[in-house]
């Protein structure tokens, strides 16, 4: 482009030398100026230039960061998601929670209806606990001191209870046979050698019976605690009555199911 200027420069110039219309000093000025004026086209083209790079990096850096904030949404959005399910998972917990609770409530009272009249008598206890229900039974009413011999009055209050118990059947029924702490009588040594024999006896005789009253065998757990799980001191006659005692325990399949499998 300068090349151009400056040809056409020279022929302009030797135009009007030839017709004697311009100086060669006025020529001189004039190609100055121009040379002048290209250059500060030429500067100026540089700082566009310069600018055009700048722009173009700055340009690369924002989509850059366009990138990195996109990312970053999109892993909030994530998090976000996984929020939402944990809230739905603790929700729906919380209503099986409620539900499960409000079904324990409504057995136990059912089982109450259905003993009521035990239960004013004094032969038997229903308790609520927080995965079971149990029913326990005064000893005196079903056994003589160191037997394992089902009472005929203790019969029709126990088939009483196993008819109540039939209907339960995402319970397992455990049987628990339980002493006080005084040791079996020597004569009677022979059959039951101590509290662990009775306690054990009796569960396995109340077991036995509901079966024949059509509590499903499947369903129950025959055990002994002996004399050590009292639930009153042993030191007094009222104590230890309190103490000799048969459990029925209504523990929820599921629950039995977590436990075997911790215990394995």
């Amino acid at each position: 482009m300068k090349n151009s200027i400056r040809i056409g420069l020279a022929v302009l110039a030797a135009g009007l030398i030839v017709s004697g219309c311009v100086s060669s000093g006025k020529y001189t000025k004039m190609e100055k100026a121009k040379n002048d004026e290209i250059t500060a086209l030429q500067q100026e083209k540089s700082v566009l230039e310069q600018q055009k790079t700048a722009m173009e990096q700055k340009n690369t850096a924002l989509e850059k960061d366009n990138d990195g904030l996109k990312q970053q949404i999109a892993s909030v959005d994530q998090h976000y998601e996984a929020a939402q399910q944990q809230v739905r998972s603790l929700q729906q917990e919380n209503a099986s929670v409620i539900a499960a609770s409000q079904q324990q409530q409504e057995q136990y009272e059912a089982l109450v209806k259905d003993l009521s009249g035990e239960v004013q008598k004094g032969e038997l206890q229903v308790k609520q606990y927080k995965n079971m229900l149990s029913v326990e039974l005064a000893e005196q009413i079903f056994f003589d001191s160191g037997r394992a011999t089902l009472k005929t009055g203790g019969k029709a209050v126990l088939k009483k209870v196993g008819e109540a118990l039939k209907g339960y059947e995402d319970k397992i029924i455990r049987v628990v046979g339980h002493t006080d702490n005084k040791p079996v009588a020597k004569s009677l040594q022979g059959t039951f050698p101590s509290n662990w024999e009775l306690s054990v006896a009796r569960a396995t005789t109340v077991v036995r019976f509901l079966q024949e009253v059509g509590v499903p065998p499947e369903r129950m757990v025959a055990s002994g605690r002996a004399e050590y799980e009292p639930v009153a001191p042993n030191d007094t006659p009222e104590g230890r009555q309190k103490n000799r005692r048969i459990e029925i325990m209504l523990i929820d399949k599921s629950l039995v199911s977590e436990m075997t499998q911790a215990s394995n």
